[in-house]
Parts: C-alpha cells; sequence; structure tokens
C-alpha cells in the first residue's frame, strides 16, 4: 500500500508535472472507483490545475474551470498506483478485467492512469468542491511531518489511548499516512514491540517513539525525492529493514526477522531488537509470549 513518503513523493512529482496543464477529460473505466457524482468528471474538461496536495494517503488535484475550484481527490488503497505517461494512448479505454481504474487525459496529449491490481477494487476517487467533504479526508489526524507536530504534541495524541502501539500508529485518525510498512519500520527503529500498549509507554519510550516515527519517515520522503513516479515502489521496497523481509537477517543485530499473520495482513519484527529475543505468537491462535 502506498503510504506517506510514496504519496507524497507523487504529490511532489505531479506538483511538476501537472500544475498549469489544462484537463481534456477524465475518463473512469472501473465502475467502482468514482465515489461521488455531483459534480459530475465532465466538470473537469477544460479545466486547469492550479495544485497538488496531500492529506495523508489522499492525493488531491486541485482545478479552476468553469465550474469553479474543484478537487479530484484519489485514495490509492492497498493494491492501487499512479502512472504518468507522457503520451497517453489514443482513443477512449475500455472497461474490462485489467487494472486500470481511470484516466486523467490532458490537452497538451500526456496525463496518468490510476490502476490497481487484484480483484479486490478499493481505489477510491472523489470529485469535490472541498476536499473535507471526503470522508476519509475529514476524519484525519494531524501530520506526522507537519512543522507543528512535535513531541508535546504526539504524546498528547497517546494520552488516554488503550492499545497496542502498532494499531494506533496505522490508525489515520490518530496519526495520518502511517500503514502496515511504515509502523513496522518505525517499531523497529524505536526498538519496541508491536504489541506494547500505549498506555505502558515511559516518557522516554514515548520520546524515542516519536523520533524513530520522524526519521523514518523522513528518510523515506528523502530517499523518494525526486523519482519518477514508476520508480517509487522499487525505492520503497529496497529501504525497508524488516517489513516484507520475512526470514532475512536483521540489518542492525543479525538475528532472524520474522512474522506474525493476520487474517488479512502481516507485520515483520526483530526479536532481538523488539521483544528481548522472544518470538511472538501468531495473533490468530495466542498472546504475546511472555
Amino acid at each position: 500500500m502506498p503510504e506517506l513518503p510514496e504519496v507524497e513523493a507523487l504529490r511532489e512529482f505531479l506538483d511538476a508535472h501537472l500544475v498549469g496543464k489544462e484537463i481534456a477529460r477524465v475518463l473512469p473505466v472501473a465502475i467502482s472507483v468514482l465515489k461521488t457524482y455531483d459534480p459530475p468528471l465532465s466538470a473537469l474538461d477544460g479545466a486547469r490545475v492550479t495544485g497538488v496536495a496531500r492529506h495523508g494517503k489522499f492525493l488531491d488535484i486541485t482545478t479552476d474551470g468553469a465550474a469553479g475550484e474543484l478537487h479530484l481527490v484519489t485514495h490509492l488503497a492497498r493494491a492501487g498506483w499512479l502512472q504518468w505517461r507522457d503520451v497517453l494512448p489514443s482513443g477512449f479505454p475500455k472497461p474490462g478485467k485489467g487494472p486500470l481504474a481511470l484516466r486523467t487525459a490532458l490537452t497538451e496529449g500526456d496525463g496518468f492512469d490510476l490502476t490497481e491490481a487484484g480483484t479486490t477494487k478499493r481505489l477510491a476517487v472523489h470529485l469535490v468542491r472541498d476536499p473535507s467533504e471526503v470522508p476519509g479526508v475529514a476524519r484525519l489526524g494531524p501530520d506526522p511531518l507537519a512543522p507543528g507536530f512535535d513531541l508535546a504534541a504526539f504524546r498528547a495524541l497517546l494520552a488516554g489511548e488503550r492499545r497496542q502501539i502498532k494499531g494506533a500508529l496505522r490508525d489515520q485518525s490518530l496519526v495520518a499516512g502511517i500503514g502496515n510498512a511504515y509502523s513496522d519500520e518505525i517499531l523497529h527503529a524505536a526498538r519496541m514491540s508491536p504489541f506494547k500498549p500505549t498506555q505502558n509507554l515511559t516518557p522516554e519510550e514515548t520520546a524515542a517513539l516519536y523520533a524513530a516515527m520522524r526519521t523514518t519517515l523522513d528518510e523515506a520522503v528523502e530517499r523518494s525525492h525526486g523519482l519518477a513516479a514508476g520508480r517509487l515502489k522499487a525505492e520503497k521496497k529496497s529501504g525497508l529493514r524488516v517489513h516484507g523481509r520475512t526470514g532475512e537477517a536483521c540489518p542492525v543485530c543479525g538475528d532472524t526477522i520474522r512474522e506474525v499473520s493476520f487474517a488479512d495482513s502481516s507485520l515483520q519484527y526483530c526479536p532481538t531488537c523488539q521483544t528481548g529475543g522472544k518470538p511472538l505468537a501468531d495473533r490468530r491462535m495466542s498472546r504475546l509470549l511472555k
């Protein structure tokens, strides 16, 4: 799933390639992709792109046209992606079983496709007059890379929380933009078990977690800086230390990276770095081994 660093890199890429250009048309291909109907996508015909923003994992393309200011807001979900094309194929794309979900064509002949792999279709596109009209945007917590999001703000967010820290980091209404992969990376950098209860964090552990979060996300954004959209997936994978690396050696201590599986996801961690050398039990069967 694209998370904050990848979506920020896409925002930066689109800001350089899209702003100032005129939209010829926006064509939905997958029936499930468009989540709004008023205003219609045809309201973007002839509109000019004035900016590209990010809200957590949401991309927000701002336009100005005959219908006034509109926002094309996209959430790429687990398997979605944006593919820029210097020259779009001619003609109208045909709906089918392929990955293409939506095409945005510019008057200069370039544009981008939104694609989604797999059979579970969750990629979502909204055309709204204000991004806060998108329910997922409206409920977002603060951005962890925002200038004002300091340690005191992080402590205030965690105050009163009573759940495992892995789940808290992934909760978009608590902190925006962190998903399964980067929560694994942050917890590894903080040397913290993913199942540690938030209410048990000491002030020192909270400070370490905050520092790990900022450093991990800052470094991921920096690695993605200036990359073309097509290279971002590979960059994300190459920069991960534990997530998706079950069975490999931890780059910090050399222990074997382990995995805990859930119904629709999994997490990876290093026992030596994070759980005092003790493996975590599969959460489908038992609790954390103590």
